[in-house]
């Protein structure tokens, strides 16, 4: 088996190599960091902590976890690495001191050139990221690895038992540190040591928004909406812009002054997007070309084609739904929005983060919508009912506040490992 997945990666990389230099004909940003992708750059001083995000969503995870790490190990430097380049975009974003790479494929060669580099204290990786080749070299290295705010699904599961002993040796010395007690049966089943596995929680419950976010929301609300009904659609996959933009239709028939703010999950469908909106008729405004002064004036729909600025806007809105969940992409954080006391909506394919979900519905600070029907139906009796808007948002809050604390709980399992001896010479 371990043959057979040294062969796949060894046949997927130049594929993947090939898309990124391809790719970087217009974007110059994926080739200036083209060689990390090989284990290649600068050593890091002060042996960090290496956490590593694979996309987008983990990347806000590790913005609480640094933040953690900094208040109880000051002084610790941190590097963060992601495999997206939307990732690294946002990893880059998230504090001008933390160092940031993009993760080497997960090839014997590369691997032992980033960790001889880079030299971590620690391994920290987020949710449901096992890569064989750097699991075993951080074994053979010393590096004490852990897998934080750990998830794995049924179906998940069941695919890596299929990989039989290659998994089982990956797990045999990491400590899992999981999202919930389904979890770390899962994790103990594919091969982890139950001696090593500990539910801690979610660590997107601890997710905290920034002190001035309040004040960037009614800048943005008064800019574009400041006399009209906002609501947000944030983190959209394929297909869900159709459905959304029904919806948004229908809503306007109830409340025509209404205004969707559409926010594309992906950078690279932006100019997608804007076509499918050009291409309904739909009036609409770009963010990012929007003047300082510019209003959304008669736009039904203001298109988010940055970066960095959702959150923004959802402090700005009445309601939200998030996105990646009418198509079975998995779902995307009902958290924030939640922690903001905005009512949410979102679709049923909710297993990146079921139990999640399952809280804010069971509550009632999220109701699950199938279709641009239930979509338009819901949002135009929120939009009506300025009070049951804020009882809504209200136990959405309630829910986040409730639950976090998975912070602390890993941090103190960290504790014993940041103080551990330096590693002696690195074998091969």
């Amino acid at each position: 088996m371990r043959a057979l997945y040294l062969l796949a990666a060894y046949l997927a990389a130049p594929l993947h190599a090939g898309l990124l230099m391809w790719r970087s004909r217009c974007q110059r940003s994926q080739w200036r960091r083209f060689g990390e992708r090989f284990g290649l750059g600068p050593a890091v001083p002060g042996r960090p902590v290496w956490i590593h995000a694979a996309s987008v969503g983990e990347v806000q995870i590790a913005a609480v976890l640094v933040k953690g790490l900094r208040e109880r190990f000051p002084g610790t430097p941190v590097l963060l690495t992601a495999f997206t380049p939307t990732g690294i975009g946002r990893a880059q974003a998230l504090s001008p001191s933390v160092a940031t790479r993009c993760l080497p494929y997960d090839l014997p060669g590369s691997v032992r050139r980033f960790l001889d580099r880079v030299q971590p204290r620690l391994a920290i990786m987020l949710e449901t990221e096992l890569w064989p080749n750097f699991y075993r070299q951080c074994r053979r290295k010393g590096v004490p690895l852990v897998i934080a705010s750990a998830r794995l699904s049924a179906r998940s599961a069941r695919r890596y038992r299929l990989l039989g002993a290659l998994v089982r040796e990956a797990l045999a010395t990491a400590t899992v540190a999981a999202q919930s007690a389904a979890d770390a049966e899962r994790f103990v089943s594919i091969g982890a040591d139950s001696e090593r596995v500990h539910v801690i929680g979610n660590l997107k419950f601890d997710f905290t928004p920034p002190a001035d976010i309040d004040g960037r929301g009614k800048r943005l609300r008064a800019r574009y909406a400041a006399n009209r009904p906002l609501w947000v659609a944030g983190s959209t996959h394929e297909g869900e812009e159709q459905a959304v933009l029904t919806a948004h239709r229908r809503l306007r028939e109830v409340h025509p002054q209404a205004l969707l703010v559409l926010a594309p999950r992906h950078p690279s469908r932006f100019a997608e997007v804007g076509a499918l909106l050009g291409a309904r008729g739909i009036e609409f405004v770009s963010h990012s070309r929007a003047a300082a002064a510019q209003a959304a004036g008669s736009a039904e729909v203001l298109l988010l084609d940055t970066l960095g600025e959702l959150l923004d806007f959802y402090a700005a809105a009445d309601a939200a739904f998030v996105g990646g969940s009418l198509v079975p992409v998995g779902g995307h954080n009902l958290l924030e929005p939640a922690s903001l006391g905005v009512p949410l909506l979102s679709g049923p394919h909710q297993f990146n983060a079921a139990e999640i979900a399952r809280l804010l519905t069971e509550r009632g600070g999220a109701v699950i919508v199938h279709n641009a029907a239930e979509m338009a139906v819901c949002l135009s009796a929120w939009l009506s009912d300025a009070g049951a808007r804020h009882r809504i948002g209200a136990i959405a809050r309630a829910v986040v506040e409730e639950n976090r604390g998975a912070l602390q709980r890993l941090l103190r399992l960290l504790e014993p490992m940041m103080s551990l001896p330096r590693p002696g010479p690195h074998s091969s």
